[in-house]
């Protein structure tokens, strides 16, 4: 009698233990699939219209975690306010010709080049779309450069 006891304590840990780990699979998928369909997601930010922003200027945007630039001939560019070191926030340097990282002293230029290390990469961008007169930025999808090119810029 005590043995067929024994015997069926075991058997039913056996199958909670089963059940529990098929439940925390089941969690840690679900969990993988959500995020890799959150970064899949296009979020287009409007930020206003293209007459709006005045030439050779930064304008911050943190609820979307970037600058605008907008190039003395019309051309926008979306910089990532992170910086590529250990992804401190970078700000405007006083004189607006660059950016620079309080955390470890990195230095960007206009475009978001590195001027002085240890950030070892430009600043990322994100895409930028022009529907009418509206500027709207992808602020779900960075783009990873190493420097500036003019093609990253987007015309009205």
């Amino acid at each position: 009698m005590k043995n067929l006891l024994y015997k069926r304590r075991k058997f039913i840990k056996k199958l909670l233990y089963s059940f529990f780990s098929i439940e925390l699979a089941f969690l840690f998928f679900d969990f993988l699939k959500n995020k890799k369909h959150k970064n899949t997601v296009d979020e287009w930010y409007n930020i206003g219209e293209v007459d709006h922003f005045e030439c050779d200027k930064f304008y911050p945007f943190n609820k979307g975690g970037f600058f605008l630039y907008k190039q003395h001939d019309g051309g926008l560019l979306a910089i990532s306010h992170k910086c590529t070191h250990l992804g401190c926030a970078v700000q405007i340097d006083d004189g607006e010709d660059g950016f620079h990282c309080p955390c470890h002293a990195s230095n960007f230029n206009k475009y978001g080049e590195v001027e002085s290390p240890p950030a070892t990469r430009a600043l990322d961008i994100f895409p930028i779309k022009i529907q009418g007169r509206s500027i709207y930025v992808n602020i779900n999808k960075t783009i990873k450069r190493n420097g500036f090119d003019k093609s990253q810029l987007t015309y009205a």
